[in-house]
């Protein structure tokens, strides 16, 4: 530990080691074991600083891992927010407008998280702001996904009803298209059978007699029998209001409480009632009031085009 040390002894001659007293010896051990444990402390803070210790480093560099995992899952969900907002605009730009549905309101789409304390759990870590900033766009997009979930949920509700009402609508001509038009829904001056003004609320087609009749949308036969002036005619409510009428038949394919499908035959044409001779006496009603049919239906069709068009309703109908 120490190097041993002599001295001359002159009385005889000779060297001799020098010999500390206890004393000393246990003074300069302290003194020696004092420096060993400064310079160790000293040397392992440096090097602990510098270069840290090997668990160190390897929490710090699973540290730095999960930052760049944070950053490619925080890229993700911008993205996931991007595509939510595409969603959001055509909700709101495409599907409500067309099917008449109010806007969702901005109080809603920006629906609260919480209280002002909901990411005090987060705080107080190095990199808390990236916690709390990963945490707040996971609600953020929990809400805009649950709030556009319920509104394509109603924009398919709407959807549904709005192809369920186009089925039942009376929405194409009730005659072969070649058959040529007669009156129209007008003031009459003079009744071509009882000489006198009156109303024609209907459009008259002129038809050979026994030509086919087809029920111009979906719905329930609600009359079916002798109706004054109508002669034989046959009614059918559509459902919205709607019900449409068909009159001066020769015979009647239908029967009151019947459903029908659009395309589906339900009489032929006559001349019973008020008529003159053979013809079709049509006419829609909307909540009672009279509408003028050939807004209802394209009469550019040709006589192929038309039956073909029946032809597939029927067809459509049947697997129902």
């Amino acid at each position: 530990m120490f190097k041993k040390k002599y001295f001359l002894d002159l009385t005889d001659l000779q060297f001799k080691q020098v010999k500390l007293p206890l004393k000393s010896k246990l003074f300069r051990f302290f003194l020696w074991f004092l420096a060993s444990v400064a310079v160790t402390i000293f040397y392992t803070t440096v090097f602990s600083d510098l270069f840290g210790s090997s668990k160190e480093r390897m929490l710090v560099q699973d540290i730095e891992n999960l930052k760049l995992k944070f950053s490619l899952l925080g890229m993700s969900m911008d993205n996931s927010l991007k595509i939510l907002n595409d969603l959001k605009l055509s909700d709101e730009h495409r599907y409500r407008p067309v099917l008449e549905m109010d806007s969702i309101p901005s109080s809603v789409r920006k629906m609260g998280y919480g209280g002002t304390d909901r990411y005090d759990e987060l705080e107080g870590y190095n990199n808390s702001m990236l916690l709390i900033s990963m945490r707040k766009k996971v609600d953020e997009i929990k809400n805009m996904t649950t709030v556009q979930y319920e509104s394509f949920k109603s924009v398919e509700e709407k959807k549904n009803e709005w192809e369920r009402e186009l089925e039942y609508l009376p929405m194409i001509s009730p005659v072969n298209v070649i058959y040529r038009l007669g009156d129209g829904v007008k003031l009459r001056e003079k009744h071509p059978v009882l000489g006198t003004p009156q109303w024609h609320h209907g459009q008259d087609f002129s038809t050979p007699y026994g030509t086919q009749v087809f029920a111009t949308g979906s719905g329930k036969v609600i009359e079916a029998g002798w109706k004054g002036g109508l002669g034989n005619c046959i009614v059918i409510d559509h459902g919205y209001g709607y019900q449409s009428a068909y009159g001066h038949l020769s015979n009647m394919k239908v029967t009151v409480g019947q459903n029908v499908k659009r395309g589906d035959l339900i009489g032929l044409t006559g001349s019973t009632g008020t008529s003159t001779g053979p013809h079709l006496h049509y006419q829609i009603d909307l909540y009672g009031q009279y509408k003028n049919p050939l807004y209802f239906f394209n009469n550019d069709l040709t006589e192929d085009e038309y039956f073909e068009m029946i032809q597939t309703l029927s067809a459509r109908s049947k697997y129902r």
